[in-house]
């Protein structure tokens, strides 16, 4: 295991239960960030998924498992997390969820789209990453996924020229605060990555936050309708 799941692996051993009561019944501040910001574009960019094969790249607790099968898709998907691993199979009983790795994917199988929600940014080699993925997507398969939007990540105090290691603000499930690493990579080198191996970008999305959110979350809503916090990408491989 590379050095940057190892980081990644400790801190969401610490918070996999807040995470999930963020996302689902405890604290609906997570509901603004994930299900009315991020969650809306990305299932856009899916479209109809009934009867496709997809792989759940990075799948947490199960949450997007849940609902594309609700969708009708046949959902397959992996974490690096024991801890949030056990919350999605409880959650998705009947569903084939595995410990495995962004850089060593545990099926040998080809779907029709690999979907990752805000995973990517943990991992510095996408060369490896996009290896991967091509081994089990099939040929003019999809591949979409949502990470932070390059220029808001200046928000950090960050040099946008430089890919380099930053962290995001968290806390774990006894609410000590703590930071998430991530990698940050401009325009230009994601689509270099991108183009390089082998894939085509066949849609974009910078998050908008869903009308719900006006209501219920003013301030963030007013504050993420002027400015994007995270983006989608939509890819088709050649």
């Amino acid at each position: 295991m590379k050095e940057d799941e190892k980081e990644v692996l400790k801190n969401y051993a610490l918070s996999a239960e807040k995470y999930h009561n963020m996302r689902t019944k405890e604290n609906p501040y997570g509901w603004f960030f994930n299900e009315l910001l991020e969650m809306p574009s990305t299932l856009k960019l899916l479209g109809n998924v009934k009867n496709k094969k997809i792989l759940d790249f990075g799948c947490g607790t199960g949450i997007y498992a849940k609902l594309l099968t609700k969708k009708g898709a046949k959902v397959k998907g992996f974490d690096i997390s024991p801890e949030m691993l056990v919350i999605a199979k409880r959650e998705n009983p009947i569903l084939e969820l595995k410990i495995g790795s962004g850089y060593k994917i545990p099926f040998n199988e080809k779907f029709d789209i690999v979907t990752s929600s805000l995973v990517v940014h943990y991992l510095k080699d996408w060369n490896k990453m996009f290896d991967e993925i091509k081994r089990v997507l099939k040929k003019g398969g999809v591949f979409i996924f949502s990470t932070g939007n390059p220029v808001a990540e200046m928000r950090f105090g960050k040099d946008y020229f430089h890919d380099k290691k930053t962290y995001w603000p968290w806390s774990d499930n006894k609410n000590k605060k703590m930071k998430i690493p991530a990698y940050h990579k401009t325009y230009e080198q994601i689509i270099k990555d991108i183009l390089t191996n082998g894939f085509e970008i066949v849609d974009y999305k910078d998050c908008f936050p869903d009308k719900k959110a006006k209501k219920l979350f003013p301030k963030e809503y007013k504050e993420f309708s002027e400015k994007p916090i995270f983006c989608v990408w939509k890819l088709k491989l050649k």
